[in-house]
């Protein structure tokens, strides 16, 4: 059985997809899981998950991510779009959630409600779009590692118009903005950056211990 290590050697940013190769339903699923499961601040998730299938459609998104080809060679395509920005709603569809699967009366939460609404709320909108931004990146770190642990590959993406992402996907109306974009699928043996060694500091310079 690979250990951890062993997947995040394997895994690297794939430049060319092999087109016949399909991630299926079921690892898709499972892929999808793992980033419902991904780590965020206060568990608040404000952010949107798509998921790109439609080859129309991406030949479309295409060029506003400057024509790079994993855009439609990839199986399939995931847009993590950050919220623009948030009000209490934020905080409060979360406590409801929370009351509702840990069976906890709402009226008990209204000191975490207060704190947290004390933290997020006052932010400026360029601040809190700053923060949504950071948490969809949680995401896709978790999205990295799971595919990898599948087996898939990946290509996370930040080389984009996001106005033109967003106006393709209709996400202003949705007051989300594309954060990041992610590639899944498998390589190509034609794609030679899997034979490449790693390139990283030293952990020595990366590290310090305190």
């Amino acid at each position: 059985m690979s250990t951890y290590i062993d997947i995040l050697n394997w895994r690297y940013a794939t430049k060319k997809f092999d087109t016949d190769k399909k991630v299926s339903p079921e690892k898709l699923e499972s892929l999808l899981e793992a980033a419902s499961l991904s780590a965020s601040s206060y568990g608040l998730q404000p952010y949107k998950i798509f998921v790109v299938e439609d080859r129309t459609i991406r030949e479309k998104l295409k060029p506003a991510a400057w024509g790079q080809a994993q855009i439609t060679e990839a199986s399939h395509l995931i847009v993590l779009a950050n919220q623009v920005t948030y009000g209490e709603e934020l905080i409060d569809d979360y406590l409801k959630n929370l009351s509702t699967t840990r069976n906890v009366p709402l009226q008990d939460l209204e000191g975490r409600a207060d704190f947290m609404k004390s933290k997020l709320v006052p932010l400026s909108d360029s601040e809190k779009e700053n923060w949504t931004a950071r948490q969809a990146y949680l995401a896709l770190g978790n999205l990295l590692s799971a595919a990898a642990d599948l087996k898939i590959d990946s290509c996370p993406m930040e080389g984009f118009d996001s106005e033109e992402i967003n106006n393709i996907l209709g996400l202003n109306e949705k007051g989300l903005n594309a954060a990041v974009l992610l590639a899944i699928g498998y390589r190509s043996a034609e794609d030679g950056t899997q034979h490449l060694k790693k390139v990283r500091k030293p952990k020595a310079e990366l590290i310090t211990l305190i």
